[in-house]
């Protein structure tokens, strides 16, 4: 995916770069396979912001992506390769030869008119999806299930990749984009290659009209806001109060822990901040 640029015909015009879509093979979704998107603006039900900096933004139509790959053993061809405005990955239009349509995120390599196939003999090549234990160790993966027929959870955005390192009785280890290598139960489905449109991150957004077209609003700095409204507000010219960076809502924000451990830490062998392993 190469990255166009524009004649600086304004100041910001001449930072910002575009995808110039030259993998997209239709234009419209597949009907059958989109449903409507109500915007939250980052509210719960109760009308409080849960999230701030969410906001406005293009209509969407979320596209019905298949994480699971449970159709197995029917083959399937490559009919498109399309844009989905809920994802930083592309997807691609599976045709089964049952005639049920599916989307499934666009790996690398996959062409219209490919054929591909999911279950546990499917062969060992790019946008197939098998059990982690038909899967050869070394091979790089993406989409990859937590539990067994829940669909993927891992490993699903733009040039991602992960890759199977070993197999050990019921798990299989993994070693996720981060460098973290964690346990994954080795029943769980996962998807040959990596995930399409590697050249994602490149991508410079350049000014400010073109986030709020994404529905992510202006971030307002601590320091600039009044004392009432931040623990850092206040003062006279710029002044943080002596006071360490903090969250509106007081809580240190520069390397302060508040992940409590979880019931599932041992399933990570190798922290992705850390170079030794984990007791």
């Amino acid at each position: 995916m190469p990255s166009k640029s524009f004649r600086p015909y304004t100041p910001s015009r001449r930072f910002i770069t575009v995808a110039d879509f030259s993998e997209i093979t239709k234009t419209s979704p597949e009907k059958s396979l989109t449903t409507g998107l109500r915007k939250s603006g980052g509210r719960n039900n109760t009308g409080m912001v849960m999230v701030r900096h969410i906001g406005g933004g293009h209509r969407r139509a979320y596209r019905q992506i298949d994480f699971r790959r449970d159709k197995y053993g029917v083959p399937a061809r490559v009919v498109s390769i399309e844009y989905d405005p809920n994802r930083s990955s592309r997807i691609c239009l599976l045709n089964y030869a049952d005639g049920e349509k599916r989307y499934i995120p666009h790996p690398v390599g996959i062409k219209v008119g490919d054929m591909l196939m999911s279950g546990p003999k499917a062969e060992i090549k790019n946008g197939n999806a098998l059990p982690l234990a038909n899967i050869p160790e070394g091979t790089f993966v993406h989409a990859i299930e937590l539990t067994p027929g829940k669909g993927a959870q891992m490993v699903r955005s733009a040039g991602a990749q992960a890759q199977l390192v070993a197999k050990d009785g019921p798990y299989a280890h993994v070693k996720m984009p981060s460098g973290e290598v964690r346990l994954v139960p080795i029943g769980c489905m996962a998807t040959i290659g990596q995930v399409g449109n590697t050249e994602h991150n490149t991508v410079v957004i350049g000014n400010a009209g073109r986030n709020r077209h994404r529905g992510i609003k202006p971030t307002v700095r601590g320091g600039a806001m009044n004392a009432v409204d931040h623990p850092m507000g206040g003062g006279r010219g710029k002044s943080k109060g002596n006071n360490v960076p903090r969250s509106p809502w007081n809580q240190p924000s520069k390397g302060y822990k508040t992940r409590p451990r979880k019931v599932w830490d041992w399933m990570i062998v190798q922290d992705r901040r850390k170079s030794k392993v984990s007791n």
